[in-house]
């Protein structure tokens, strides 16, 4: 990361919380105790407007779908202009969403991984010119 890069990380596991803190004492990297669902209010709080990315793992496809609802759409509203929403999942399950949502969704697979991972590459605009 660069020097004035701020990695927030949203974890609800208490031990996994310490684990980073205590592993991790880099001043950039903050640790919230948290939920997904609250991201907007987490990131106003340490004095953010907007995301540049957010990047999920958690199981979407596998929550009740008011949550599910809840967490893309705060998401999709944290993000600042030019902002992407990189998701990844062991199933396509949230693609639904994610196109009701977002107005760019691209997919992509990682075979490599055990389990193969669908990837989501979501924005509110396009995507052509990001790495």
């Amino acid at each position: 990361m660069r020097p004035e890069t701020k990695l927030i990380i949203i974890e609800m596991n208490a031990e996994l919380v310490r684990f980073l803190r205590e592993a991790f004492k880099d001043p950039r990297l903050v640790v919230i105790d948290g939920s997904a669902a609250d991201v907007r209010r987490i990131l106003q709080e340490h004095g953010f407007d907007g995301a540049d990315y957010i990047i999920s793992g958690i199981p979407l496809g596998s929550m009740p779908v008011a949550v599910r609802e809840h967490i893309v759409r705060e998401t999709k509203q944290a993000l600042a202009p030019g902002g992407a929403f990189i998701v990844y999942q062991f199933t396509s399950r949230v693609l639904p969403e994610l196109q009701r949502v977002f107005e760019v969704v691209k997919r992509g697979r990682e075979w490599l991984n055990v389990l193969p991972a669908h990837l989501f590459f979501c924005a509110n605009d396009s995507l052509s010119s990001r790495p």
